[in-house]
């Protein structure tokens, strides 16, 4: 009779996805999440929902109706905390190209001064296009059109909206999109 073989120990399977955020792609593995590695920041450290990330999640009621008078409540107060935020870091910005202006002699330096605060008007100018969508949002929240796809008119989700506050589209009406934007390119 032959010699069983020992089992080898497993490997923990690691399962990757890609996450992408405006502008931000990485790898995550159950590993790096479960650790803790996985922040939900972009490469150059600034969180791109940012404002979103500091309530706790909605636990909904059993039998309640979707997006009832407090699931909304919530979603207002998340809109809201983000859009404070983004008002806050508009007026940083501010301050700080006012206090960082100078008239640099070398014309290296005066470039690199030139060069950053043209990167943090870019990032100023995305947020003006995310409080856009945030006071649409709200506008929806008011009208009681907020949480359903404006594609087919299904509920986008509690999840997908503590995710991303702004989505206007379901998961599969969003992932349709997607196909037909790089159909294009």
């Amino acid at each position: 009779m032959p010699a069983k073989k020992a089992a080898a120990p497993k490997k923990a399977a690691t399962k990757k996805a890609t996450v992408k955020a405006t502008e931000t792609t990485s790898t995550v593995t159950k590993e790096s999440v479960k650790k803790g590695a996985v922040t939900g920041k972009p490469r150059s450290g600034k969180s791109i929902l940012e404002g979103t990330g500091n309530f706790a999640p909605y636990v909904e009621k059993k039998g309640e109706e979707y997006m009832s008078h407090e699931m909304a409540e919530h979603f207002r107060a998340i809109l809201n905390d983000w859009k404070k935020e983004l008002m806050e870091e508009v007026d940083r910005t501010m301050h700080h190209m006012q206090d960082e202006a100078a008239n640099f002699p070398d014309p290296n330096d005066r470039a690199s001064q030139e060069s950053e605060f043209a990167m943090e008007l870019r990032a100023r100018d995305r947020e003006r296009k995310l409080l856009k969508k945030i006071a649409e949002a709200l506008d929806l929240i008011d009208e009681g059109e907020y949480g359903y796809c404006e594609g087919c008119g299904v509920e986008i989700g509690i999840r997908r909206l503590e995710a991303r506050p702004t989505a206007t589209l379901c998961i599969d009406c969003k992932t349709l999109d997607e196909i037909r934007e790089k159909q294009r390119v």
